[in-house]
């Protein structure tokens, strides 16, 4: 876990994005609950604590800058990614993070207790069933499907002038290509994770009217 402490002070020294004091303690908390409930959860393949830091916390922090300011609804948040770490770097930034799993749900509540994020709350349920009032600023997925099919689910969830934010590898071109119709995708931002050698972007997509 010492290797892990050093790569995450590392990695947040590169992003430089100015975390509250606890967060350091917080994110490491966070990343010992994953090992802890990994076990019999399966949360995530990757075991190694220093990848989890690179490719789980930084991968998620790193979009933080490019994210607009509101409420944001994490979906198909699995072990909260990236919303835990979101909560985590703005406490004043309201946190829904959704999963259709019980069980993930059930993880997603106890890590929020237990490290003490009361901007977090959870829904667990398919996300095309869900209403909720008010809609979101921002709603961010993390590998939760291809674009088209994440608008699709997800147009719901977005307040009017809101974003959905699609976290992807390399850059999306097909993914692109296959738009539902009403929806501007053109705002791709390339995202630097430190300690990762991976292509990193981020969709930001608006609703027309």
């Amino acid at each position: 876990m010492k290797e892990a402490a050093a790569a995450l002070e590392r990695g947040l020294h590169e992003l430089a994005l100015g975390l509250p004091a606890q967060a350091y303690e917080q994110l490491l908390g966070y990343l010992a609950l994953l090992q802890k409930w990994n076990r019999t959860y399966n949360l995530t393949a990757i075991r190694d604590p220093v990848m989890m830091v690179s490719h789980h916390l930084l991968d998620s922090l790193a979009a933080l800058p490019e994210l607009p300011p509101g409420a944001l609804a994490d979906v198909g948040a699995g072990a909260g990614l990236p919303g835990i770490p979101i909560a985590i770097a703005e406490p004043q930034r309201a946190v829904t993070l959704n999963d259709a799993s019980e069980k993930k749900g059930a993880f997603l509540r106890q890590a929020a207790i237990e490290l003490k994020l009361v901007n977090v709350r959870v829904h667990a349920g398919r996300v095309e069933d869900w209403r909720p009032d008010p809609a979101f600023e921002v709603v961010i997925c993390r590998g939760f499907a291809a674009l088209a099919d994440f608008i699709s689910a997800c147009r719901h969830l977005i307040s009017r002038g809101g974003v959905l934010a699609a976290m992807k590898g390399v850059y999306p071109r097909d993914e692109l290509a296959r738009l539902p119709p009403g929806c501007d995708c053109a705002d791709v931002r390339r995202l630097r994770v430190p300690l990762l050698d991976a292509e990193r972007h981020l969709v930001l997509c608006r609703l027309g009217a």
